[in-house]
């Protein structure tokens, strides 16, 4: 095998002064580009910042909403709230994964004899889907203690818990199904070719491509389900935003919502941002190759 003469293989690796100038112009743009996202960004800001502090009604609602004392004051017990909010979303997350899944898969069940399991399934999904949550919360938090079936007293954050299992597995359900059925009916016959039952062929070759399908959407139910954790403080229980209230009702000041707010804000950043490189990661890839 005869290997090409070094300054052949020089000259190929050479940049000509073409492509040079192409990228000290691509430089130069994406400099340019920064600083001026960067001023009008700061423009923007500084505009919004003049309008608000400048209508009439700002220095009320600064010393309501935002006073430093009471901020510092509150965080205790709206922390404590908070890690309270925290536990049911971690426990709830777990759940509805499981009974989503399990709700999807009765739902692409097929043949006669499965009809009554997929009428159940989707009359579930039909109607956690359309009663709000908070409902679904007053229903599970007070009516099913009100049965007297249980002798013993159940804390609010489990009722919270299962209502909102309830709730989002009704969603997830469908996300999930959406992915199964986005699966190419080929993938089913060719694991059944191969001698696997339809269990193992919906567990080894249809749900792994199905999630990975759907992870983008599932990854956006979580950061609702992070917000609607803050509902179970109206059946009493003391997590952040029912401490927000009692803190409020301290200090006569609104402050204590405000920190929160925060807290929540701060919880669902990271998994937003997440979110969005996860699709940008999964829309770049399937688009490997093609002309845009």
């Amino acid at each position: 095998m005869t290997r090409a003469p070094a300054g052949a293989a020089g000259a190929s690796r050479a940049v000509s002064a073409v492509e040079l100038e192409r990228q000290a112009f691509r430089k130069r743009q994406g400099a340019r580009s920064v600083v001026i996202s960067l001023a009008s960004t700061l423009v923007l800001a500084a505009v919004l910042w003049a309008l608000v502090i400048n209508t009439p009604g700002w220095a009320a609602v600064q010393e309501k909403f935002f006073d430093p004392e009471v901020f510092v004051a509150s965080i205790p017990r709206v922390w404590d709230g908070f890690l309270l909010n925290l536990r049911v979303l971690a426990m709830s997350s777990v759940l509805v994964l499981i009974f989503g899944m399990l709700l999807a898969t009765l739902r692409t069940l097929r043949g006669p004899l499965w009809l009554p399991l997929r009428a159940l399934a989707a009359g579930y999904t039909d109607l956690f889907r359309g009663i709000p949550l908070i409902i679904v919360l007053f229903l599970v938090g007070f009516g099913i203690p009100g049965l007297g079936l249980i002798p013993v007293r159940v804390p609010a954050e489990v009722w919270g818990t299962i209502a909102i299992t309830l709730t989002y597995s009704a969603y997830v359900s469908e996300v999930f199904r959406a992915g199964i059925e986005a699966v190419h009916p080929s993938q089913r016959h060719a694991a059944r070719s191969l001698g696997l039952s339809h269990g193992k062929a919906m567990r080894l070759v249809v749900v792994p491509q199905a999630i990975r399908k759907v992870t983008p959407a599932l990854m956006n139910d979580f950061v609702a389900l992070q917000k609607d954790v803050g509902l179970i403080s109206v059946l009493g229980a003391v997590d952040a935003v029912r401490a927000a209230q009692i803190e409020t009702a301290k200090y006569f000041n609104f402050t204590p919502y405000v920190l929160a707010a925060l807290l929540f804000v701060l919880l669902a950043i990271p998994t937003i941002r997440l979110t969005d490189w996860y699709t940008a990661r999964v829309r770049a890839r399937e688009q490997i190759g093609g002309i845009v």
